[in-house]
Protein backbone atom coordinates (compact mmCIF):
# COMPACT_ATOMS: atom_id res chain seq x y z
CA UNK A 1 0.00 0.00 0.00
CA UNK A 2 2.64 2.44 0.95
CA UNK A 3 4.08 2.08 -2.51
CA UNK A 4 1.34 2.47 -4.16
CA UNK A 5 0.87 5.22 -2.26
CA UNK A 6 4.33 6.73 -3.73
CA UNK A 7 3.31 5.90 -6.99
CA UNK A 8 0.35 8.03 -7.55
CA UNK A 9 2.33 10.58 -5.62
CA UNK A 10 5.00 10.70 -8.59
CA UNK A 11 1.96 10.52 -11.25
CA UNK A 12 -0.02 13.42 -9.44
CA UNK A 13 2.93 15.39 -8.37
CA UNK A 14 1.61 16.04 -5.29
CA UNK A 15 0.54 14.03 -1.64
CA UNK A 16 -2.03 11.33 -1.26
CA UNK A 17 -3.49 10.75 1.76
CA UNK A 18 -6.30 9.35 0.93
CA UNK A 19 -7.70 6.12 -0.38
CA UNK A 20 -10.27 3.39 -1.31
CA UNK A 21 -9.38 0.13 -0.73
CA UNK A 22 -11.18 -3.24 -2.16
CA UNK A 23 -10.91 -6.61 -0.45
CA UNK A 24 -12.53 -9.53 -1.42
CA UNK A 25 -16.12 -9.47 -0.81
CA UNK A 26 -16.13 -13.01 1.18
CA UNK A 27 -13.60 -11.02 3.36
CA UNK A 28 -14.11 -11.43 7.48
CA UNK A 29 -14.23 -8.54 9.63
CA UNK A 30 -10.70 -9.41 10.68
CA UNK A 31 -9.32 -9.40 7.23
CA UNK A 32 -11.13 -6.01 6.61
CA UNK A 33 -9.81 -4.45 10.01
CA UNK A 34 -6.31 -6.02 9.10
CA UNK A 35 -6.51 -4.16 5.80
CA UNK A 36 -7.67 -0.75 7.30
CA UNK A 37 -4.70 -1.26 9.85
CA UNK A 38 -2.23 -1.62 6.92
CA UNK A 39 -3.58 1.59 5.41
CA UNK A 40 -2.90 3.54 8.29
CA UNK A 41 0.61 2.60 8.51
CA UNK A 42 1.30 3.28 4.98
CA UNK A 43 0.56 6.80 5.74
CA UNK A 44 -3.33 6.72 4.30
CA UNK A 45 -6.81 7.80 5.53
CA UNK A 46 -8.47 4.85 4.52
CA UNK A 47 -12.20 5.97 3.69
CA UNK A 48 -14.26 3.03 2.28
CA UNK A 49 -13.45 -0.55 2.34
CA UNK A 50 -14.99 -1.63 -0.76
CA UNK A 51 -15.81 -5.06 -2.09
CA UNK A 52 -14.56 -5.92 -5.36
CA UNK A 53 -17.15 -7.16 -7.17
CA UNK A 54 -19.04 -4.14 -6.16
CA UNK A 55 -16.41 -1.89 -7.37
CA UNK A 56 -16.24 -3.74 -10.87
CA UNK A 57 -20.03 -3.80 -11.12
CA UNK A 58 -19.88 0.08 -10.67
CA UNK A 59 -16.49 0.65 -13.01
CA UNK A 60 -18.55 -1.94 -15.97
CA UNK A 61 -21.36 1.59 -16.18
CA UNK A 62 -23.93 -0.67 -15.69
CA UNK A 63 -25.71 2.44 -13.93
CA UNK A 64 -25.50 3.90 -17.35
CA UNK A 65 -27.92 1.51 -18.21
CA UNK A 66 -31.69 3.32 -17.44
CA UNK A 67 -33.38 -0.23 -17.55
CA UNK A 68 -33.48 -2.05 -14.20
CA UNK A 69 -31.10 -5.29 -14.19
CA UNK A 70 -29.43 -7.89 -12.60
CA UNK A 71 -25.91 -8.59 -13.07
CA UNK A 72 -23.37 -11.33 -11.28
CA UNK A 73 -20.46 -10.75 -11.31
CA UNK A 74 -17.72 -13.51 -10.63
CA UNK A 75 -14.33 -12.94 -9.71
CA UNK A 76 -12.20 -15.30 -9.24
CA UNK A 77 -8.47 -13.88 -8.58
CA UNK A 78 -5.12 -15.30 -7.61
CA UNK A 79 -5.82 -16.32 -4.41
CA UNK A 80 -9.88 -15.65 -4.23
CA UNK A 81 -13.13 -16.31 -5.62
CA UNK A 82 -16.25 -14.63 -4.82
CA UNK A 83 -19.58 -13.98 -6.72
CA UNK A 84 -21.67 -11.15 -6.21
CA UNK A 85 -25.56 -10.41 -7.12
CA UNK A 86 -26.30 -7.19 -7.95
CA UNK A 87 -29.32 -5.17 -8.96
CA UNK A 88 -28.82 -1.78 -10.68
CA UNK A 89 -32.11 0.46 -10.97
CA UNK A 90 -30.89 4.50 -12.75
CA UNK A 91 -27.74 4.80 -10.28
CA UNK A 92 -29.00 2.88 -7.14
CA UNK A 93 -26.83 -0.32 -7.12
CA UNK A 94 -27.59 -2.64 -4.15
CA UNK A 95 -25.75 -5.66 -3.75
CA UNK A 96 -28.37 -8.78 -3.18
CA UNK A 97 -26.16 -11.20 -1.89
CA UNK A 98 -22.39 -12.54 -1.94
CA UNK A 99 -20.87 -15.58 -1.77
CA UNK A 100 -17.70 -17.14 -2.19
CA UNK A 101 -14.62 -19.29 -1.81
CA UNK A 102 -11.47 -17.34 0.23
CA UNK A 103 -9.32 -20.54 -0.37
CA UNK A 104 -9.61 -20.64 -4.04
CA UNK A 105 -7.54 -18.99 -6.44
CA UNK A 106 -5.11 -18.89 -9.68
CA UNK A 107 -2.27 -20.20 -7.30
CA UNK A 108 -4.46 -23.54 -6.45
CA UNK A 109 -3.93 -24.02 -10.47
CA UNK A 110 -0.48 -23.41 -10.51
CA UNK A 111 0.07 -25.95 -7.79
CA UNK A 112 -1.83 -28.57 -9.68
CA UNK A 113 0.87 -27.95 -12.07
CA UNK A 114 3.82 -28.04 -10.23
CA UNK A 115 2.62 -31.38 -8.26
CA UNK A 116 1.76 -32.96 -11.73
CA UNK A 117 5.97 -32.10 -12.56
CA UNK A 118 7.45 -32.83 -9.70
CA UNK A 119 5.09 -36.18 -9.38
CA UNK A 120 6.68 -37.28 -12.88
CA UNK A 121 10.39 -35.91 -12.56
CA UNK A 122 10.74 -37.74 -9.12
CA UNK A 123 9.25 -41.23 -11.07
CA UNK A 124 11.76 -40.48 -13.87
CA UNK A 125 14.90 -39.57 -11.93
CA UNK A 126 14.35 -39.95 -8.62
CA UNK A 127 14.72 -36.71 -7.33
CA UNK A 128 12.06 -34.78 -5.59
CA UNK A 129 12.13 -31.67 -6.80
CA UNK A 130 9.80 -30.39 -3.99
CA UNK A 131 12.65 -30.62 -1.25
CA UNK A 132 15.02 -28.15 -3.54
CA UNK A 133 13.49 -24.40 -2.66
CA UNK A 134 15.28 -23.18 -5.59
CA UNK A 135 13.52 -25.44 -8.21
CA UNK A 136 10.26 -25.01 -6.83
CA UNK A 137 10.44 -21.86 -7.18
CA UNK A 138 11.15 -21.80 -11.14
CA UNK A 139 8.46 -24.82 -11.42
CA UNK A 140 6.29 -22.25 -9.70
CA UNK A 141 6.99 -19.25 -12.08
CA UNK A 142 7.06 -21.63 -15.05
CA UNK A 143 3.62 -23.19 -14.03
CA UNK A 144 2.23 -19.89 -13.89
CA UNK A 145 3.47 -19.11 -16.72
CA UNK A 146 2.12 -22.11 -18.69
CA UNK A 147 -1.19 -21.37 -17.22
CA UNK A 148 -1.98 -17.99 -18.80
CA UNK A 149 -0.08 -19.00 -22.04
CA UNK A 150 -2.88 -22.08 -22.45
CA UNK A 151 -5.48 -19.56 -21.99
CA UNK A 152 -4.37 -18.32 -25.73
CA UNK A 153 -2.76 -21.31 -27.17
CA UNK A 154 -3.93 -24.90 -27.06
CA UNK A 155 -0.04 -25.94 -26.36
CA UNK A 156 2.63 -24.67 -24.28
CA UNK A 157 6.51 -26.10 -23.43
CA UNK A 158 7.61 -25.78 -20.37
CA UNK A 159 11.48 -26.55 -20.40
CA UNK A 160 13.50 -25.83 -17.02
CA UNK A 161 16.99 -26.39 -17.82
CA UNK A 162 19.30 -27.49 -14.77
CA UNK A 163 16.73 -27.87 -12.36
CA UNK A 164 18.56 -30.68 -10.33
CA UNK A 165 21.86 -31.32 -9.37
CA UNK A 166 22.69 -35.05 -8.01
CA UNK A 167 25.49 -35.34 -6.02
CA UNK A 168 26.96 -38.10 -8.23
CA UNK A 169 25.97 -37.40 -12.01
CA UNK A 170 25.15 -35.19 -15.06
CA UNK A 171 22.55 -32.15 -14.07
CA UNK A 172 18.87 -32.71 -15.05
CA UNK A 173 16.44 -31.04 -17.57
CA UNK A 174 13.02 -30.20 -17.36
CA UNK A 175 11.26 -30.55 -20.95
CA UNK A 176 7.68 -31.51 -21.84
CA UNK A 177 4.76 -30.09 -23.19
CA UNK A 178 1.51 -29.54 -21.57
CA UNK A 179 -1.40 -29.25 -23.46
CA UNK A 180 -4.61 -27.36 -22.47
CA UNK A 181 -6.98 -30.80 -22.08
CA UNK A 182 -4.15 -31.70 -19.82
CA UNK A 183 -4.40 -28.60 -17.17
CA UNK A 184 -8.20 -28.73 -17.54
CA UNK A 185 -8.18 -32.41 -16.38
CA UNK A 186 -5.63 -31.33 -13.48
CA UNK A 187 -7.91 -28.67 -12.57
CA UNK A 188 -11.53 -30.66 -12.41
CA UNK A 189 -11.63 -30.74 -8.90
CA UNK A 190 -11.25 -26.75 -8.47
CA UNK A 191 -13.48 -26.35 -11.06
CA UNK A 192 -16.35 -28.11 -9.14
CA UNK A 193 -15.81 -25.94 -6.44
CA UNK A 194 -17.22 -22.58 -8.81
CA UNK A 195 -20.80 -23.93 -8.79
CA UNK A 196 -21.42 -23.92 -4.72
CA UNK A 197 -20.90 -20.68 -4.46
CA UNK A 198 -22.94 -19.22 -7.28
CA UNK A 199 -25.58 -21.47 -6.39
CA UNK A 200 -25.63 -20.15 -3.24
CA UNK A 201 -25.71 -16.53 -3.81
CA UNK A 202 -28.50 -16.97 -6.39
CA UNK A 203 -30.63 -18.72 -3.87
CA UNK A 204 -29.64 -15.94 -1.39
CA UNK A 205 -31.28 -12.99 -3.57
CA UNK A 206 -34.33 -14.74 -4.13
CA UNK A 207 -33.34 -15.02 -7.86
CA UNK A 208 -33.03 -17.77 -10.74
CA UNK A 209 -30.70 -18.15 -13.40
CA UNK A 210 -32.99 -16.89 -16.14
CA UNK A 211 -33.65 -13.34 -14.06
CA UNK A 212 -29.51 -12.59 -14.56
CA UNK A 213 -29.25 -10.18 -17.42
CA UNK A 214 -25.27 -10.50 -17.54
CA UNK A 215 -22.29 -11.77 -15.99
CA UNK A 216 -19.27 -9.58 -15.60
CA UNK A 217 -15.88 -12.07 -15.08
CA UNK A 218 -13.41 -10.14 -13.31
CA UNK A 219 -10.02 -11.44 -12.07
CA UNK A 220 -7.01 -12.98 -14.41
CA UNK A 221 -8.02 -16.54 -13.86
CA UNK A 222 -11.87 -16.08 -15.63
CA UNK A 223 -9.61 -15.83 -18.65
CA UNK A 224 -8.89 -19.43 -18.66
CA UNK A 225 -11.75 -21.36 -21.18
CA UNK A 226 -12.69 -23.75 -18.45
CA UNK A 227 -13.27 -21.08 -16.16
CA UNK A 228 -15.56 -19.10 -18.79
CA UNK A 229 -17.42 -22.60 -19.43
CA UNK A 230 -18.22 -23.55 -16.40
CA UNK A 231 -19.86 -19.54 -15.69
CA UNK A 232 -21.83 -20.43 -18.93
CA UNK A 233 -23.08 -23.99 -17.49
CA UNK A 234 -23.63 -22.81 -14.16
CA UNK A 235 -25.64 -19.45 -15.09
CA UNK A 236 -27.32 -20.99 -17.91
CA UNK A 237 -25.74 -18.48 -20.86
CA UNK A 238 -22.22 -16.76 -22.01
CA UNK A 239 -20.43 -14.26 -19.88
CA UNK A 240 -19.78 -10.52 -21.04
CA UNK A 241 -16.22 -9.95 -22.08
CA UNK A 242 -16.33 -5.91 -22.16
CA UNK A 243 -14.13 -5.14 -19.58
CA UNK A 244 -10.27 -6.02 -18.53
CA UNK A 245 -10.66 -8.01 -15.71
CA UNK A 246 -7.26 -7.23 -14.47
CA UNK A 247 -8.12 -3.12 -13.92
CA UNK A 248 -11.97 -3.46 -13.90
CA UNK A 249 -11.56 -3.30 -10.04
CA UNK A 250 -9.01 -0.23 -9.87
CA UNK A 251 -11.03 1.59 -11.74
CA UNK A 252 -14.06 1.09 -9.56
CA UNK A 253 -12.54 2.06 -6.56
CA UNK A 254 -11.34 5.14 -8.25
CA UNK A 255 -14.84 5.67 -9.55
CA UNK A 256 -16.12 5.43 -5.32
CA UNK A 257 -13.01 7.95 -4.66
CA UNK A 258 -15.16 10.53 -7.17
CA UNK A 259 -18.71 9.74 -5.23
CA UNK A 260 -17.08 10.48 -1.66
CA UNK A 261 -15.66 13.46 -3.30
CA UNK A 262 -18.51 14.78 -4.52
CA UNK A 263 -17.40 14.80 -8.25
CA UNK A 264 -19.96 11.31 -9.44
CA UNK A 265 -23.64 12.25 -7.72
CA UNK A 266 -25.41 10.06 -9.42
CA UNK A 267 -24.88 6.95 -8.00
CA UNK A 268 -25.68 5.23 -4.72
CA UNK A 269 -24.23 2.14 -3.31
CA UNK A 270 -25.81 -0.06 -1.17
CA UNK A 271 -23.60 -3.66 0.04
CA UNK A 272 -24.09 -6.62 2.11
CA UNK A 273 -22.33 -8.41 5.12
CA UNK A 274 -20.40 -11.06 3.65
CA UNK A 275 -20.84 -13.89 6.22
CA UNK A 276 -23.10 -14.09 9.62
CA UNK A 277 -22.44 -12.37 12.84
CA UNK A 278 -23.02 -13.77 15.76
CA UNK A 279 -22.30 -15.48 19.68
CA UNK A 280 -21.41 -18.45 21.16
CA UNK A 281 -24.26 -20.56 22.82
CA UNK A 282 -23.11 -23.35 24.91
CA UNK A 283 -19.98 -25.64 24.01
CA UNK A 284 -20.34 -25.26 19.74
CA UNK A 285 -23.45 -23.44 19.13
CA UNK A 286 -23.98 -20.71 17.15
CA UNK A 287 -26.45 -18.33 17.50
CA UNK A 288 -26.87 -15.86 14.53
CA UNK A 289 -27.19 -11.61 15.59
CA UNK A 290 -26.91 -10.54 11.84
CA UNK A 291 -27.77 -12.98 8.94
CA UNK A 292 -25.48 -13.12 5.80
CA UNK A 293 -26.09 -10.53 2.93
CA UNK A 294 -27.49 -7.68 5.32
CA UNK A 295 -27.54 -4.48 3.79
CA UNK A 296 -24.70 -2.28 5.74
CA UNK A 297 -24.97 -0.28 7.57
CA UNK A 298 -27.01 -1.99 9.79
CA UNK A 299 -27.37 -2.61 13.70
CA UNK A 300 -29.73 -5.06 15.92
CA UNK A 301 -29.92 -4.88 19.23
CA UNK A 302 -29.88 -8.01 21.78
CA UNK A 303 -30.37 -8.03 25.22
CA UNK A 304 -29.05 -10.12 28.04
CA UNK A 305 -30.18 -10.80 31.41
CA UNK A 306 -27.87 -12.37 34.60
CA UNK A 307 -27.97 -16.15 34.98
CA UNK A 308 -27.19 -15.91 38.71
CA UNK A 309 -27.35 -13.37 42.02
CA UNK A 310 -24.98 -10.88 42.40
CA UNK A 311 -23.41 -11.55 38.83
CA UNK A 312 -20.63 -8.96 38.21
CA UNK A 313 -19.59 -9.02 34.19
CA UNK A 314 -20.61 -10.82 31.01
CA UNK A 315 -19.02 -12.53 28.84
CA UNK A 316 -19.64 -12.74 24.99
CA UNK A 317 -17.66 -14.75 22.06
CA UNK A 318 -17.96 -12.94 18.81
CA UNK A 319 -17.75 -14.78 15.61
CA UNK A 320 -18.44 -14.65 11.64
CA UNK A 321 -19.09 -17.25 9.58
CA UNK A 322 -22.49 -19.39 8.81
CA UNK A 323 -21.51 -23.13 10.00
CA UNK A 324 -24.25 -24.11 12.96
CA UNK A 325 -20.76 -25.21 14.82
CA UNK A 326 -19.28 -22.42 16.17
CA UNK A 327 -15.73 -23.86 16.07
CA UNK A 328 -15.66 -23.75 12.56
CA UNK A 329 -16.69 -19.99 11.97
CA UNK A 330 -13.78 -17.24 12.36
CA UNK A 331 -13.24 -16.06 16.09
CA UNK A 332 -13.24 -12.05 16.16
CA UNK A 333 -13.21 -10.92 19.94
CA UNK A 334 -14.41 -12.00 23.31
CA UNK A 335 -16.66 -8.76 25.08
CA UNK A 336 -16.36 -8.56 28.97
CA UNK A 337 -19.55 -6.32 30.21
CA UNK A 338 -18.25 -5.41 33.75
CA UNK A 339 -19.19 -3.24 36.95
CA UNK A 340 -22.66 -4.73 36.87
CA UNK A 341 -24.82 -4.05 39.76
CA UNK A 342 -25.71 -6.52 42.17
CA UNK A 343 -29.30 -7.99 42.06
CA UNK A 344 -31.01 -11.40 41.75
CA UNK A 345 -30.76 -13.72 38.90
CA UNK A 346 -32.23 -12.47 35.78
CA UNK A 347 -33.16 -9.07 36.97
CA UNK A 348 -30.00 -7.27 35.61
CA UNK A 349 -30.12 -6.94 31.89
CA UNK A 350 -27.27 -5.83 29.31
CA UNK A 351 -28.32 -4.50 26.09
CA UNK A 352 -25.53 -5.13 23.42
CA UNK A 353 -25.86 -3.38 20.26
CA UNK A 354 -24.23 -5.27 17.15
CA UNK A 355 -23.52 -2.60 14.35
CA UNK A 356 -21.75 -3.20 10.86
CA UNK A 357 -20.33 -0.06 8.73
CA UNK A 358 -20.40 0.58 4.97
CA UNK A 359 -17.16 -1.10 5.42
CA UNK A 360 -17.97 -4.15 6.75
CA UNK A 361 -16.36 -3.74 10.01
CA UNK A 362 -18.15 -4.80 12.91
CA UNK A 363 -18.22 -2.14 16.17
CA UNK A 364 -20.60 -3.05 19.70
CA UNK A 365 -21.68 -1.05 22.02
CA UNK A 366 -23.63 -2.23 25.59
CA UNK A 367 -25.55 -0.24 27.77
CA UNK A 368 -27.06 -1.72 31.42
CA UNK A 369 -30.61 -1.17 31.38
CA UNK A 370 -31.61 -1.08 34.94
CA UNK A 371 -29.96 2.28 35.60
CA UNK A 372 -29.57 3.65 31.74
CA UNK A 373 -25.45 4.02 32.43
CA UNK A 374 -23.07 2.63 29.39
CA UNK A 375 -21.60 -0.41 30.64
CA UNK A 376 -17.55 -0.67 30.25
CA UNK A 377 -16.96 -2.64 27.13
CA UNK A 378 -13.59 -4.30 26.98
CA UNK A 379 -12.25 -6.03 23.69
CA UNK A 380 -10.16 -8.79 23.93
CA UNK A 381 -9.11 -9.12 19.76
CA UNK A 382 -8.59 -12.80 18.56
CA UNK A 383 -5.70 -10.86 16.00
CA UNK A 384 -4.84 -8.02 14.74
CA UNK A 385 -3.38 -4.96 16.06
CA UNK A 386 -4.34 -2.83 19.38
CA UNK A 387 -4.71 0.72 19.14
CA UNK A 388 -1.62 1.49 21.12
CA UNK A 389 0.04 -0.93 18.87
CA UNK A 390 -1.18 0.73 15.75
CA UNK A 391 -0.15 4.41 17.07
CA UNK A 392 3.34 3.07 17.84
CA UNK A 393 4.14 1.51 14.72
CA UNK A 394 2.79 4.32 12.55
CA UNK A 395 4.87 6.91 14.63
CA UNK A 396 8.12 5.00 14.46
CA UNK A 397 7.40 4.81 11.03
CA UNK A 398 6.90 8.36 10.64
CA UNK A 399 10.41 8.98 12.35
CA UNK A 400 12.23 6.93 10.31
CA UNK A 401 10.53 8.43 7.10
CA UNK A 402 11.53 11.93 9.19
CA UNK A 403 15.39 10.98 9.50
CA UNK A 404 15.44 9.17 6.16
CA UNK A 405 14.23 12.42 4.44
Amino acid sequence: LERMRRIAELALGEPVTQAVITVPAYFNDAQRQATKDAGRIAGLDVRRILNEPTAAALAYGAHKDKRKKNLVVFDLGGGTFDVSVLSIDKGLFEVLAVNGDSALGGEDFDRRIVERLVEEFRETHRVDLATDPMALGRLKEEAERAKKALSEEPHVSIRLPFVATPQSGEPLHLDRTLSRAELEELSRPLLERLAPPCLAALKDSSLKETDIDEILLVGGMSRMPAVQEEVARIFGRKPSKGANPDEIVALGAASHGGILSGDLDDVVLLDVIPQSLGIRVGESGFSVVIPRNTTVPTRVTKTFATSRSDQRFVSVEVYQGDSKDVRENKHLGKFTLDGLPPGPAGSVRVELDFMVDVDGLVRISARELSTGRETALTIAPSGGLGEEELNRIVDSRRSAQGQGG
